[in-house]
C-alpha cells in the first residue's frame, strides 16, 4: 500500500519508489571507492526528497532543509578533510532550517516540562550529545574543533525542537539523526581505520539517517 493516493502511477508514489531504489544501490555501493557515481545515488536518495516534499505542498523549510542535506550527502560521497567540512557547513544549514520548521510547528519549550517523557528524551539527547563532544574534543584536530561543537550543538537543537511537536514520525526522525550523526563521528574520529567494525558502521549510519530523513518527511507530508 503506497502513502499517496493514485497508487505506484502517481508522481508522489514513483518519486519516493525512486528514492528508496537510490538509498539501496548507495547501501550496496558503500564499500566500493568513491565514485561519481556512487555519489549520484547517495545525492538522489536524499534529493527526491525534497523534490517530493515540493510536489506535495510541504513546507518550504522541509524542502530546503532536505535539498541541504542532499548537497551536503554529496560533499561526504567523497574523501578528504574539504569535503568533510563541505558536508558539515550543509547540513549545518539543513539542521538550521530543521530548527525553524519544528520550532514553527511545535509548541513550544514548555511542552518538554509538561509532559515528562519529552523532557526525558530531551535529556538523554543532551547527555548523548556533551559524550560525544567530550569524546570528538581528543580526537579532532584544533581547526575541527569549533565547527564540530556548533554541528552538535544545531543537531541537539534539531532534536529537541522536533520533540515540541506533535508529531510522532518527526520526533522518531530526529532520534535517529542523532543516532546516525553519532554512529558517523564514531566511524570516522573514534574506530581505528582497519577496524572490522567499520563496516556494519558504515552500513547502519546509512540506513539510520535515510529512515530519519523519510519519517521527518512522510510525518510532516501525511499529517
Amino acid at each position: 500500500m503506497m502513502p499517496f493516493s493514485g497508487g505506484v502511477e502517481a508522481n508522489a508514489n514513483a518519486t519516493l519508489l525512486f528514492s528508496f531504489v537510490a538509498a539501496v544501490i548507495y547501501a550496496f555501493a558503500l564499500d566500493m571507492p568513491p565514485k561519481w557515481t556512487r555519489t549520484a545515488a547517495k545525492t538522489v536518495a536524499v534529493a527526491l526528497l525534497a523534490v517530493l516534499a515540493a510536489m506535495q505542498g510541504g513546507p518550504l523549510l522541509l524542502v530546503a532543509a532536505l535539498a541541504l542535506s542532499a548537497v551536503g550527502d554529496a560533499f561526504l560521497s567523497r574523501d578528504g578533510e574539504k569535503a568533510f567540512l563541505g558536508g558539515l557547513a550543509s547540513f549545518l544549514a539543513g539542521h538550521i532550517a530543521y530548527v525553524a520548521l519544528f520550532s514553527q510547528a511545535g509548541g513550544g519549550l514548555g511542552l518538554l516540562s509538561a509532559e515528562p517523557w519529552r523532557g526525558a528524551i530531551a535529556l538523554a539527547m543532551a547527555a548523548f550529545s556533551i559524550v560525544m563532544l567530550a569524546a570528538l574534543w581528543r580526537r579532532v584536530g584544533p581547526q575541527l574543533r569549533a565547527p564540530v561543537a556548533v554541528y552538535v550543538a544545531a543537531i541537539l537543537a534539531m532534536g529537541i525542537s522536533a520533540l515540541t511537536t506533535d508529531h510522532p514520525w518527526v520526533i522518531a526522525g530526529a532520534v535517529l539523526f542523532i543516532a546516525s550523526d553519532g554512529l558517523l563521528a564514531t566511524e570516522r574520529f573514534l574506530v581505528a581505520a582497519i577496524s572490522p567494525q567499520l563496516v556494519w558502521m558504515r552500513h547502519a549510519v546509512w540506513v539510520l539517517y535515510y529512515a530519519a530523513q523519510l519519517a521527518i518527511t512522510l510525518g510532516l507530508l501525511l499529517a
